[in-house]
C-alpha cells in the first residue's frame, strides 16, 4: 500500500490498535482502561479500533445477507450504513466512555473527521467489494491539535473517499497509515497472543526480510499475516518500531517487534 503522508518531525507518540473481537471481552476492556491510564502518564497515545464482530451481529439482527469475494466481505450500501453506525457510533463512544470513567481524557473521531484518512475505492479482480476503501493519504493536523490539548484520540476506521463518500477500511491499515503519518515512536497491534509464536513461544524480534520469508514458508499463518504485513509497512514508512503483543506486553515492553533491516539489492 502506497500512502501519502504529511512531513512531520518524529514525536513521542504511541499508536495502539485493538481488534473488534476484543471489544466484547469485559476483562480485556478493564485491562485496556488500566493500561492506557498508565501509558498516558508518559506518552501521547492514539487508539485505533476495529469492530467486525459487532458489525456482523448487527447485520444479522437486520437480516442483511453477507456476501464475499474470495473471502473478503462485500460492503454494500446497507452494510456500510451498519458499519458506520456501529464503528463510529456504538463502539467508538463506548470506548470513549470507558476511558473517561478511568480518567483518560479520550475523544472519539473517525477517519472522516477533518479529512483525517483519505481513501480510494478498493478494486478486486474477481468482483466489486462495494464501499471498501484503500488508504491513500493521511492528514494528521487534527490529531496534533488533540494531542497538544492533552487528549487521547480514539479513531474509528471509517474514512473519507476522494469522491466524498464514506468507506469501510481495514483497521490495521488505518493504524499503520496514521502511525507513519505522525512518525510514531511505536505502533502496537494488540492481539490475544503475546506475539508471533514459534514453537509456542513469542519471538522477540523479526527483520523485514525474515517476516516475508516466514509468511512464504507458512511459519506465520492465518490472522497473524495481515498484522505482520501492516507492521512491516509501518516500519518501512518510518515508524520507529512496530510491535505485535497482548496488553500485558504493552505495559511490560514485551512482544514481537518488526525491526528495520536493509533489504538485499
Amino acid at each position: 500500500m502506497v500512502t501519502e503522508v504529511s512531513q512531520v518531525q518524529p514525536t513521542n507518540i504511541y499508536v495502539v490498535k485493538i481488534g473488534g473481537r476484543q471489544l466484547d471481552d469485559v476483562s480485556f476492556l478493564a485491562e485496556l482502561r488500566d493500561t492506557l491510564h498508565t501509558l498516558v502518564q508518559k506518552h501521547r497515545i492514539i487508539l485505533v479500533h476495529g469492530g467486525g464482530k459487532a458489525i456482523q451481529s448487527w447485520q444479522e439482527r437486520l437480516r442483511l445477507e453477507p456476501r464475499y469475494v474470495e473471502g473478503l466481505r462485500v460492503t454494500d450500501e446497507d452494510s456500510l450504513d451498519v458499519a458506520e453506525a456501529v464503528l463510529s457510533g456504538l463502539v467508538n463512544k463506548r470506548l470513549v466512555a470507558l476511558l473517561l470513567k478511568a480518567g483518560v481524557p479520550a475523544v472519539g473521531i473517525s477517519g472522516v473527521d477533518a479529512g483525517l484518512v483519505r481513501v480510494e475505492k478498493m478494486w478486486h479482480p474477481l468482483g466489486d467489494l462495494g464501499r471498501v476503501g484503500e488508504v491513500r493519504a493521511v492528514h494528521p493536523e487534527l490529531l496534533y491539535t488533540l494531542l497538544d490539548a492533552g487528549l487521547v484520540p480514539v479513531i474509528s476506521p471509517i474514512s473519507l473517499g476522494e469522491d466524498g463518500l464514506t468507506y469501510n477500511v481495514n483497521a490495521d491499515h488505518v493504524a499503520q497509515a496514521i502511525a507513519a503519518a505522525v512518525q510514531a515512536e511505536r505502533l502496537y497491534f494488540i492481539s490475544d497472543v503475546p506475539g508471533v509464536l514459534i514453537a509456542g513461544q513469542p519471538v522477540r524480534a523479526i527483520t523485514l526480510v525474515q517476516a516475508e520469508a516466514w509468511i512464504e514458508e507458512g511459519i506465520i499463518q492465518g490472522g497473524m499475516i495481515p498484522k505482520v504485513r501492516s507492521a512491516v509497512a509501518a516500519v518501512e514508512a518510518g515508524v520507529g518500531q512496530a510491535v505485535i503483543t497482548d496488553l500485558k506486553g504493552l505495559v511490560d515492553n514485551r512482544g514481537t517487534a518488526i525491526i528495520w533491516e536493509k533489504r538485499p539489492v
